[in-house]
C-alpha cells in the first residue's frame, strides 16, 4: 500500500487495493443489466417447502464449507478483518449495496471497496450467509468486476444456495461469458426459480455436454412455450449448436433489438458473436469492463472495455500495460491505438529520459488535461524516471500518473522540485503532494491554500481544503475557516455522514469503505460535494486506512 508497498489493483482476482430494486420479482425475457436483474430470483417458497427440497441434496456437515464466513481475502492476503463490517445488521448493510449506483466516483475508492467485498468478513446477523454472498457479488458486478463476482459466488456449496443467490449466479455466469457454468447450478435453480434463464439451460448444459438429442428435445420445447423469444432464443440456439455433434447453423441479426441484456452480453460475447457499439449506449460502463475480461474476444475486441475497466479500477497500471502488449502482439491493432502501444513501449524501454518523458506525453495526450487511461498506463514508467530539472508541468503529470497505481513514494521524491517550481502546472504539483504524498512533504498551510485556490476552479479549491481537512494536514480551525471562505461548511451533517463518522469511530473499515461508495454516486467529480470528500476521507484516516485516503484525494486533485 502507499507508504509500504504500492498498492496494485488485480482485476478479476483478490487484489489490494440511490437507484432503488423493485419489491416484487421482474419476469425476464430480459434478463436486464439494471439492478432489477438481480431480482429475478423465483416465485417463493414457504420455508417448510425449501427445507425439504434442500434436505434431498444436503453434503453431509462436516462437507460444507462454513457461511460464517466466505470470501478469498484473509488479512494475509490484504484482505479486512473478519469483523470488518463489526456488529451491523445484515439487512442495513444488504440494503446500502442494493441502493448504491455502481459504479461510483473514484477508481480508488472502488478498489478498496472491492477489497472489503471481496475479504472474508464475518457473516452479519440476521442475514443468511448466501443472500450475503449474493449482494456483495451483485455490487461487484454492476462495479465492472465480473470476475470478482465470480469467485464470491464460487466460495459457497451448491447446496447452500438461496433462490437469491441462484438469481445472482445467473448474471454472474452471463457478466463473465460463461454459460457453461451455468450448468453445475442448473438442476439446483430449476427447483426453486421459474427464471427463463434457468430454463434454458435444459438446452444449453446437454449441448455442452454432447447430448445434442436433450438439447435440440429441451430447446424444441422452449420454443413452443415461448420461455423465451427473438434474439434471446435465437442466441441460445447458437450455444446449442456449436455443442458436440451439433448440426444447428444460426445467424444472429441485431436490427430490431433496442438494448443490450446481461443475456445478450453473455452469450453473444461466449459465442464471439460481435455486439454494435450503440447497444453499448444502452447500458453503464460497467458493461465494457465485463467485455474487457471476456476470454472468447481478441485483444482488439476487448480494447474499448480495456480502457473503461482501467478507468473504472477493475484494471491495475500493471494489467493495462500487459493487455496493450497483447494487443501488439495479436497484430491488426487500429491506427490510434497502435501509436499509443508504440508511444508506451517507448515511455518504459526508451534510451534516454528525454526519449521516454516524450512518449509519454504522447500517451497523455494533452500535458494540461492528460488522458486519464494514459495516467495509469504510465505509471510504473514515471516511477522509473530519475528526479530531474523538468518543467512544473511535466513532473505533475509524472506525479499524477505515479498516484494511479500507489507509487506514493517515488512521487514524494518529486517535492524538491515542487519547493522551486513556479508557472504552469506548479499549483497542480504542490496540491498532488500535498494530499498524496506519504507525510507532509511540502509546505502546507492556510497561506499556501489560499493561494492555491485564488487561482483554481473554485471547486477544485474546496476538494483540496476538504482533502487536507479530512488527512488533520490542516488543523480543525484552520480547515473549518478555509472551507467557509469558499462556500462549503466541513461541520455540516446528513444521515450518511453520521454513519459513516459512526462507523470509523467503531474502527469498522468494511462499512466505512461501503459507506464512501454510497457517498460517491456520481460519475462525475465535478458533482461530488466537497462535504462528501471531507467525511470519506476522514473516515478512512481515523481507521487507518490513509494510504487510500490520500490516494482518493490525489485522485480528485488529477481529475478536476
Amino acid at each position: 500500500q502507499p507508504g509500504t508497498q504500492p498498492p496494485r489493483p488485480a482485476p478479476g482476482t483478490p487484489a489490494p487495493p440511490v437507484g432503488s430494486t423493485p419489491a416484487t420479482p421482474i419476469v425476464p425475457p430480459s434478463f436486464a443489466i439494471t439492478d432489477e436483474a438481480g431480482d429475478n430470483a423465483a416465485e417463493p417458497m414457504s420455508e417448510e417447502e425449501l427445507a425439504a427440497e434442500k434436505q434431498k441434496y444436503d453434503l453431509p456437515e462436516n462437507a460444507h464449507r462454513s457461511l460464517d464466513r466466505v470470501g478469498p481475502l484473509t488479512p494475509e492476503q490484504r484482505g479486512l478483518a473478519p469483523n470488518a463490517f463489526g456488529a451491523q445488521s445484515g439487512q442495513f448493510l444488504a440494503a446500502l449495496m442494493k441502493e448504491t449506483r455502481a459504479p461510483i466516483t473514484s477508481r480508488w475508492a472502488s478498489i478498496l471497496l472491492r477489497r472489503a467485498l471481496l475479504s472474508a468478513t464475518d457473516t452479519p446477523r440476521d442475514i443468511d450467509g448466501a443472500d450475503w454472498v449474493a449482494e456483495r457479488a451483485w455490487l461487484l458486478l454492476r462495479m465492472g468486476e465480473a470476475d470478482s463476482a465470480r469467485l464470491l459466488v464460487q466460495s459457497v456449496d451448491s447446496d447452500r444456495f438461496t433462490p437469491r443467490l441462484y438469481a445472482i449466479a445467473m448474471q454472474t455466469y452471463l457478466a463473465t461469458a460463461d454459460p457453461a457454468g451455468l450448468c453445475p447450478l442448473s438442476a439446483g435453480a430449476l427447483r426453486f426459480s421459474k427464471e427463463p434463464g434457468w430454463d434454458m439451460t435444459r438446452a444449453i448444459c446437454p449441448a455442452l455436454s454432447g447430448d445434442q438429442g436433450s438439447a435440440s428435445g429441451a430447446l424444441n420445447q422452449a420454443q413452443r412455450r415461448g420461455v423465451v423469444r427473438g434474439i434471446d432464443y435465437r442466441l441460445a440456439e447458437k450455444v446449442v449448436g456449436t455443442g458436440f455433434n451439433a448440426r444447428r447453423s444460426v445467424k444472429i441479426e441485431w436490427d430490431a433489438v433496442d438494448r443490450l441484456t446481461a443475456w445478450r452480453f453473455g452469450l453473444a460475447t461466449a459465442l464471439n458473436v460481435e455486439i454494435p457499439d450503440d447497444l453499448y449506449a444502452t447500458v453503464g460502463p460497467h458493461v465494457r469492463a465485463w467485455e474487457a475480461r471476456a476470454p472468447a474476444l481478441s485483444a482488439v475486441r476487448r480494447l474499448p472495455g480495456a480502457e473503461v475497466a482501467a478507468r473504472l479500477g477493475v484494471f491495475s497500471s500493471q494489467a493495462l500495460v500487459g493487455f496493450y502488449s497483447q494487443l501488439q502482439s495479436d497484430g491488426d491493432v487500429p491506427a490510434n491505438a497502435a501509436d499509443r502501444v508504440d508511444a508506451l513501449r517507448t515511455a518504459y524501454a526508451g534510451s534516454g529520459t528525454d526519449e521516454r518523458l516524450q512518449a509519454m506525453r504522447t500517451v497523455w495526450q494533452n500535458e494540461a488535461r492528460p488522458d486519464f487511461v494514459g495516467l495509469i498506463a504510465t505509471a510504473r514508467a514515471a516511477a522509473a524516471l530519475p528526479v530531474s530539472e523538468l518543467s512544473a508541468r511535466d513532473a505533475a503529470n509524472l506525479v499524477a500518473a505515479m498516484f494511479t497505481a500507489g507509487y506514493d513514494r517515488g512521487a514524494a521524491q518529486w517535492s524538491r522540485l515542487a519547493a522551486q517550481a513556479d508557472g504552469d502546472g506548479a499549483a497542480d504539483l504542490w496540491a498532488l503532494l500535498a494530499v498524496g504524498a506519504p507525510s507532509a512533504v511540502v509546505e502546507i498551510g492556510s497561506g499556501r491554500v489560499s493561494s492555491f485556490a485564488k487561482d483554481a476552479n473554485p471547486h477544485k479549491a474546496q476538494m483540496l481544503i476538504a482533502a487536507l481537512a479530512g488527512l488533520s494536514r490542516l488543523n480543525a480551525q484552520d480547515g473549518a475557516a478555509l472551507a467557509q471562505d469558499y462556500g462549503f461548511d466541513l461541520a455540516a451533517a446528513s444521515r450518511w455522514s453520521r454513519a459513516i463518522d459512526a462507523a470509523a469511530g467503531r474502527g469498522e473499515k468494511g462499512s466505512v469503505a461501503l459507506l464512501a461508495a454510497v457517498g460517491m454516486q456520481t460519475a462525475d467529480w465535478n458533482r461530488l460535494p466537497a462535504f462528501h470528500l471531507y467525511h470519506i476521507v476522514a473516515a478512512l484516516h481515523r481507521v487507518g486506512l490513509d494510504p487510500e485516503a490520500r490516494m482518493i484525494a490525489a485522485e480528485a486533485m488529477t481529475r478536476l
